[in-house]
């Protein structure tokens, strides 16, 4: 679970360092503009901005009942996020899987990766999708016409 806080954590820390730095040596302003920016980019690298996380078994489970698509991501992945923002509200549409808090999801997204930790893998009706496409995956949520 630490895993997961480290890249934020340390935005924090390294943007109080540099904000206390400016404002000691006479750039309050700088200092105190520096410092919300470092905490917002921690917010967005942080668990806290995708849906809320479940393990491997229970979204295969769940997805093999409703037929939504599972993601496998972990915190600090850009394109994790670029998926998570991209897809909006439909974002919670999906079962979302942090390979860092389950290791059965860290060793499905290596079995489908032939052993890497490649993320995001989505899993549309059983088959792995290294990096998918938003759009793509925001289609793979409507029904068939």
């Amino acid at each position: 679970m630490m895993r997961a806080w480290t890249l934020p954590l340390l935005f924090v820390l390294c943007g109080s360092v540099v904000a206390t730095g400016l404002i000691v040596t006479g750039n309050p302003g700088a200092g105190t503009t520096l410092l919300p920016l470092f905490v917002l980019l921690a917010g967005v690298h942080s668990p806290l901005v995708f849906p809320r996380s479940i393990g491997a078994l229970e979204a295969q489970r769940r997805s093999a009942v409703d037929d939504r698509p599972v993601v496998f991501w972990r915190s600090g992945c850009k394109y994790c996020l670029r998926l998570r923002i991209r897809l909006g509200r439909s974002a919670r549409q999906l079962h979302w899987v942090d390979i860092w808090r389950d290791p059965a999801g860290a060793a499905a997204v290596r079995a489908a990766n032939n052993g890497n930790e490649t993320v995001p893998t989505v899993v549309v009706a059983g088959r792995p999708h290294v990096n998918p496409d938003p759009d793509w995956v925001r289609e793979q949520l409507s029904p068939p016409a």
